[in-house]
């Protein structure tokens, strides 16, 4: 498996995570996992400790290869993983504390008419599909904020082209969120909607949906870093075949 590293150093690789990929190991998992990439790529099951005081961040780094946070199978875009214990803590720590800013692209069926706007409502798996999630009472608080880039024509339909900023990072958390205003995303399998989803997947067969830009603390220098992903190909040769609409 190709992946794309944006940026490395002693304590960190950021890298671009292509859709269809899952990220952590699982029994359902098909193909390399980005985890096994990292695994490899750092000599984890070999990794010789630097931490003697805190054996539970050094297991939860060597189970999850080092990986930070996570993107959804479909997901393309900017992924951080920690090449040692003490980085790993420090930037999980800050996606906790949500002091990492995250950017996303992504395209929904209709018209979001509202050119700016924030998305606040509670997430957690549904308990009839332990596979999908949903609003639901006593789910975990999220809150999404969008902005309107762009509007578009496919067929008879009007598409929004987004800027989604989310502060939290809950599962599926931007395609919940889309789904409960009622514009989900274009060729989700899951919350699009089986008719809509395999009607769209004969124009795209990935989910529209790109992590493009991330902003944290540098977890030994403090330097505040800011990275960006362009659009996948794929993507933007979709747009480039869609109506602008003005």
């Amino acid at each position: 498996m190709e992946i794309k590293i944006i940026y490395e150093d002693e304590e960190l690789f950021v890298i671009e995570k292509p859709w269809g990929v899952v990220v952590n190991n699982a029994e359902s998992a098909k193909g390399e996992t980005i985890q096994e990439w990292a695994e490899k790529k750092l000599g984890i099951t070999n990794y010789e400790s630097r931490i003697t005081n805190d054996q539970d961040i050094e297991e939860e780094f060597r189970s999850r290869g080092g990986v930070v946070h996570r993107l959804d199978k479909e997901t393309s875009g900017i992924l951080l993983i920690a090449k040692n214990p003490q980085s790993f803590l420090k930037l999980k720590n800050q996606f906790k504390s949500r002091e990492v800013e995250k950017e996303y692209f992504a395209l929904s069926h209709g018209e979001v008419k509202l050119g700016v706007g924030e998305i606040s409502a509670t997430v957690g798996r549904l308990p009839y599909n332990r596979t999908k999630f949903g609003v639901i009472a006593g789910g975990r608080d999220a809150l999404t904020n969008y902005e309107v880039i762009n509007y578009y024509k496919f067929n008879d339909e009007k598409l929004t082209y987004l800027r989604l900023r989310p502060k939290t990072g809950r599962t599926h958390q931007i395609r919940v969120h889309l789904k409960y205003i009622n514009h989900p995303i274009f060729a989700d399998p899951l919350y699009a909607g089986r008719k809509v989803g395999r009607n769209d997947r004969k124009f795209l067969n990935r989910l529209f949906l790109h992590a493009s830009k991330i902003t944290f603390q540098h977890p030994t220098s403090l330097e505040k870093l800011t990275f960006e992903s362009p659009l996948p190909t794929e993507l933007s040769n979709f747009l480039t075949k869609l109506d602008l609409l003005g």
